[in-house]
């Protein structure tokens, strides 16, 4: 049992130490990119314009942040799970503030480990392109604050008490001032396509799209509360009801998680429809090289946003491990109990995912709309409702891959936790 219990807290870290080793790598290729498109033609590859490297700096850039969430993700997990440690500090005489500090010490050396190793493979992407490595070493300081705040923030949500350690319940609800960034970044998106100048267009892009990822973040709220709260009115079996019943008892945690999965969804449909663009109007583009790389972020933060889901699944089943664990005693059966963990992903992420693609095709055809060829609106509609059908059978998979966890927290011994 105490080799189980070691085996858990190292395999945590573990999980840190890679997230942040991919933060760094992304945010390093980056800057890598972004150094490589404001040289003046350098290689052969980027001869004709200075937009391929940009546009695939944006997206590396974006898709560090899956992974930054998914470290915040395993560092509250772990904040929860180390209760037997928590509660000896306590006991020991440690104030609650110094045991949010002991975890922002330990987040912030696993971060730490894995900004090293993810520091080192950018600038060896650095060497490849061709550029001055100096720049790159701008993410691993980035990557490492990032875990220590990551350690603080997650400790506001546990409370360490000699008795033992509880959930702080703090549940937030949507707020109209949760829709300001989303508008700001999307308007910043706009006008910056609008401009037409290659800089402007990059810098306000850029921040836009940072200021959008959030904004989604704080907007999903509103969606997905309006989504349980219809299901939950539509629900016509008990595992329905549920389901509906715990994502509306928390959408914000959801929105937290899912906004990775919203980014992703986002961007492809982005980059999708602006393809197809070209596609149709033929026209040669030098952007394909920067198209390959986007598709590949694409992919890691899919993956990223799988592991990002399960962290979550595992918290959220860590919050409601008694009812969990009553339900079976009182008779109900297992995979009821599994499927309410995928209907809450459904609930959760459909409307996530669907309003995200309609935002990723809009942000590029609005400024088009006068030269934009209505022909192709059927296919980019079906590739922008591919990607969000990808998100959301994304998040139900990975609901099911959670179920050995939903295992161990029906077992009658979690009624004593």
């Amino acid at each position: 049992m105490s080799g189980q219990g070691h085996a858990r807290p190292v395999g945590r870290g573990r999980l840190m130490t890679a997230g942040a080793a991919l933060a760094t790598l992304l945010l390093g290729a980056a800057v890598a990119l972004l150094e490589l498109g404001l040289l003046s033609s350098r290689e052969d590859l980027w001869r004709t314009r200075d937009d391929a490297p940009l546009i695939a700096a944006l997206a590396l850039a974006l898709m560090a942040v899956p992974a930054a969430a998914f470290v915040h993700q395993v560092s509250r997990l772990a904040q929860a799970t180390g209760e037997r440690r928590l509660a000896a500090l306590r006991l020991a005489g440690a104030t609650a503030g110094q045991v949010r500090l002991i975890a922002a010490r330990e987040s912030g050396r696993h971060a730490l480990a894995g900004a090293l190793l993810g520091g080192a493979a950018a600038l060896a992407f650095a060497l490849v392109l061709g550029v001055s490595p100096w720049w790159t070493l701008v993410a691993p300081p980035v990557v490492v604050l990032g875990g220590v705040l990551s350690g603080l923030m997650a400790g506001r949500h546990v409370i360490a008490s000699p008795l033992g350690v509880v959930r702080r319940a703090r549940l937030r609800q949507p707020r109209a001032l949760d829709l300001v960034l989303l508008l700001l970044g999307g308007g910043m998106i706009t006008a910056g396509f609008v401009l037409k100048h290659w800089f402007i267009t990059s810098v306000l892009v850029g921040v836009g799209a940072v200021v959008l990822v959030f904004g989604l973040t704080l907007a999903a709220t509103w969606l997905i509360r309006a989504s349980a709260r219809r299901a939950g009115r539509r629900a016509g079996t008990a595992e329905a009801l549920l389901a509906a019943r715990l994502v509306e008892a928390d959408p914000r945690a959801w929105a937290r998680t899912l906004s990775v999965v919203g980014l992703t969804v986002f961007f492809g449909a982005g980059v999708t429809t602006q393809q197809t663009i070209v596609l149709l109007r033929d026209v040669s583009s030098s952007f394909e090289a920067g198209y390959r790389l986007v598709y590949l972020a694409l992919l890691i933060a899919l993956v990223t946003s799988a592991g990002a889901l399960v962290v979550h699944q595992a918290e959220d089943l860590l919050d409601h491990r008694r009812s969990f664990a009553a339900l079976s005693a009182a008779g109900a059966p297992g995979d009821a109990l599994g499927r309410v963990l995928t209907r809450q992903a459904l609930i959760a992420a459909t409307p996530v995912c669907a309003v995200a693609a309609v935002a990723g095709v809009l942000v590029v055809v609005l400024p088009l709309v006068d030269v934009f060829p209505w022909t192709g609106l059927p296919l980019t509609l079906g590739l922008a409702g591919a990607m969000a059908g990808i998100g959301v059978l994304g998040a139900s998979l990975v609901a099911r891959l959670a179920r050995p966890i939903l295992a161990r927290a029906l077992h009658p011994g979690a009624l004593h936790r």
